[in-house]
């Protein structure tokens, strides 16, 4: 089914000097888990008049890089919902991982699995590894189910920002433009994030917890209540 991603401001890029080249009440026509145009709204609706609609606000971009997923994923432990009232909902890690003890690999299993819904949340489409593949088998097998691609780390930073990397991709330090995995493009694949913020000053200063809807190759996997 034909859907059509638009908000008022479409950075296909992710971020450009160039302000002509931001679209304002812009469009992104999805064809399965594939883009088939981008341009302004009354544009890219024109061409496919029976296509869904999916109207978002703030900022469309692509979909965003995360550096150190194994490290969020198996030095932090993400509480399930019904540990929250002793746990709390934040990942734990450090001294207050090493309290909860041998966790087995079931209770592992699951805290990975919520680790990658969190990523979701935070516009996140990419993960990053050496060798593009991960040899921890919870972390392998949870990013498969997913749909994340998974990256190479070449130009990955070499230390980490703070005491831990955070779930937000822009804890780096990095702009929009040196955090997204990919420029939206036709013919690419539809992973792209929108986030309830005005504009790029805005995105950077608020970060990815601003996330409204993330789109990973076309399906829409995480949507802001």
């Amino acid at each position: 089914m034909l859907t059509i991603h638009t908000a008022p401001l479409v950075l296909p890029a992710g971020a450009d000097p160039a302000p002509e080249r931001a679209l304002t009440e812009g469009a992104v026509l999805v064809d399965g888990d594939r883009i088939t145009a981008v341009g302004p709204y009354d544009e890219v609706s024109a061409g496919a008049p029976g296509a869904r609609v999916r109207r978002w606000p703030g900022v469309l971009t692509p979909g965003l890089r995360q550096w150190h997923p194994l490290w969020l994923l198996r030095h932090c432990y993400h509480p399930d919902p019904r540990e929250a009232g002793e746990l709390g909902e934040d990942p734990l890690w450090g001294e207050r991982l090493a309290a909860l003890g041998d966790l087995g690999e079931t209770r592992w299993s699951g805290s990975v699995r919520r680790g990658v819904q969190r990523m979701l949340r935070h516009g996140t489409t990419a993960v990053a590894s050496p060798g593009a593949r991960f040899r921890d088998p919870l972390v392998a097998a949870a990013v498969a189910r997913s749909g994340l691609t998974v990256v190479g780390t070449t130009d990955a930073p070499g230390v980490l920002l703070g005491e831990r990397p955070g779930l937000d991709p822009f804890a780096e330090g990095y702009d929009l433009a040196g955090t997204v995995h990919g420029p939206l493009t036709v013919g690419g694949r539809a992973d792209l994030a929108v986030f309830d913020v005005p504009d790029e000053t805005a995105l950077r200063e608020r970060g990815a917890a601003t996330c409204v809807a993330t789109v990973l190759a076309g399906r829409l996997v995480y949507r802001a209540r």
